[in-house]
């Protein structure tokens, strides 16, 4: 059977710790979805609602809109909103990811939703936040980041911030923060009856992500610039050298058991600029030291060196090389998804509960009936509204 016919065919039965939890996405992009993804890894029900226009297309995503029950709906149709309230009465969670203001419009803001599901959690993901004086303007994770204090921080001494794809806000910030959201007022409102808003903002979350480095700086341990640090590139044990086939390693060698792993391998016990690790004065000469030295052999030559040393030096991996890394292929950290290629297997692992590998992606509307039926709607009224066009 085909990926595509595999994608086609009515989602399997989940398994996880979210099992039983049944979630409205309407259809957005990134972290949104990453959200939704991460519940449906975990075994939540996700139904995404998206345009009739796009019914029978391969979803532009594969492997974000893994998992999911897909359903198109035209929400600028009253009877459209009616259909996905009616969903709504029955789900545990919401989730949406437009512009403030954008989703009260089409009928279907938290003040609805609540009246017709009070136990409902509604959660919310934007860049800026629901209210301030930036909720209505545009942006994208690296917006987010730089007014978060994350982006300045990422890059070398005296050079310019170095953009972390879109990690930071985006996802790490985003999308996982408002899956947390969710599941912890899932439990409230199974404890109480009382839904609420989850209110998501990506520069929330990116300044969150700075605990620890807010930290470090009210301590004076942190100096307000990039690449100086321990953590950010400053330290010479700490970092990424470039080796003699333009591939990388990365050194982690911050514990004095690890330091001293790293100079025996490289022979450099004796070297008296390495004497004083943590000597801030020393960090230039034993930097260039490193430098001139991981030049002038191949990346993976130096990985087999280090192999089991205890030093915390691994190869910098391509995200091809990453997927079929021993130890990854060994805890199947990457799978072989529906589309043919590699991607993240389900994360984290649960002993008691374990997660099913997702289903592939869906075409677009692909369980718009299957969706329909369990709602209550029999076939007329699904031919009805296909014919007004308001189902794909």
């Amino acid at each position: 059977m085909s990926a595509a016919a595999r994608a086609a065919t009515p989602a399997a039965p989940r398994t996880g710790p979210l099992t039983g939890i049944k979630v409205v996405e309407l259809g957005g992009l990134g972290p949104g979805p990453f959200c939704g993804m991460l519940l449906a890894d975990l075994g939540a029900d996700v139904v995404r609602i998206d345009r009739p226009a796009e019914r029978g297309t391969a979803a532009k995503f594969p492997v974000l809109h893994r998992g999911r029950r897909s359903m198109t709906v035209d929400l600028k149709h009253p009877e459209g909103v009616a259909l996905v309230r009616r969903l709504v009465a029955g789900a545990d969670a919401l989730v949406e990811g437009f512009r403030p203001g954008a989703v009260e419009r089409m009928g279907l803001g938290p003040d609805v939703c609540l009246a017709a599901n009070p136990a409902l959690v509604y959660g919310r993901m934007t860049g800026w936040g629901q209210d301030g004086p930036l909720a209505q303007e545009p942006g994208h994770d690296i917006n987010y980041i730089a007014l978060a204090g994350a982006l300045h921080a990422i890059g070398p001494a005296g050079g310019d911030p170095v953009v972390p794809v879109n990690l930071v806000g985006d996802f790490g910030g985003g999308g996982m923060l408002l899956a947390l959201g969710l599941v912890s007022a899932v439990l409230h409102a199974r404890a109480t009856g009382r839904g609420q808003v989850v209110d998501a903002a990506m520069t929330d979350g990116t300044a969150l992500l700075l605990a620890m480095t807010y930290g470090f700086l009210a301590q004076g341990a942190w100096e307000d610039r990039p690449g100086v640090n321990l953590l950010d590139g400053g330290a010479p044990f700490y970092g990424v050298y470039r080796c003699a086939d333009g591939g990388h390693v990365a050194l982690g060698a911050i514990e004095p058991q690890f330091y001293v792993s790293l100079l025996r391998v490289l022979d450099l016990a004796d070297d008296p600029d390495f004497a004083r690790q943590r000597d801030r004065d020393a960090w230039p000469a034993m930097r260039a030291k490193l430098t001139a030295l991981f030049a002038t052999r191949p990346r993976d030559a130096w990985a087999a060196d280090f192999e089991g040393q205890g030093a915390c030096v691994t190869p910098v991996l391509s995200l091809g090389e990453a997927a079929r890394h021993p130890h990854n292929v060994a805890r199947g950290t990457y799978r072989t998804g529906g589309h043919g290629g590699p991607e993240p297997a389900p994360a984290p692992r649960f002993t008691g509960t374990p997660t099913a590998p997702p289903d592939p992606a869906p075409p677009v509307g692909a369980h718009t009936d299957e969706i329909l039926r369990t709602a209550g709607l029999d076939e007329p009224d699904i031919t009805a509204l296909r014919q007004k066009g308001i189902i794909g």
